[in-house]
């Protein structure tokens, strides 16, 4: 889904998932490299037919604002990530993350004990 993106259209829409509905200025501010309007505007209109962006008239102006729930774009690259890196194992994938226990907080490791026992309960039912 979005990891299919060239990577200044990817900068873009996770601009927009960022700061939520903008402008093609405050698009433009928001991006670490400049780039202008009609650069900006061009990509827009490219993810908009893509179906990655939708456009809206405002008192502003123009405003573009992602058209693909985050947590949809969320779970789709992570499937990808999945799906390359750990040969399709949710399991290998949960694994690695554990293997990052030292950068986690113990709420965070909480957090994520109860996803787990949320996840088995599910599947009892």
């Amino acid at each position: 889904m979005l990891s299919s993106l060239p990577p200044r259209e990817r900068e873009i829409v996770d601009i927009l998932y960022a700061r939520g509905a903008s402008t093609v200025s405050e698009i433009g501010d928001a991006l670490p490299d400049p780039l202008s309007g009609s650069a900006i505007r061009a990509m827009l209109k490219r993810l908009e037919a893509k179906g990655f962006v939708a456009r809206e008239q405002s008192e502003r102006g123009f405003v573009y604002a992602p058209s693909v729930p985050e947590k949809a774009a969320s779970k789709s690259a992570l499937s990808q990530v999945v799906r390359v890196f750990f040969n399709g194992s949710a399991t290998s994938a949960a694994a690695a993350l554990l293997g990052m226990q030292d950068d986690m907080s113990a709420s965070e490791l909480d957090e994520l004990e109860k996803l787990i026992a949320d996840a088995r309960e599910g599947r009892a039912q």
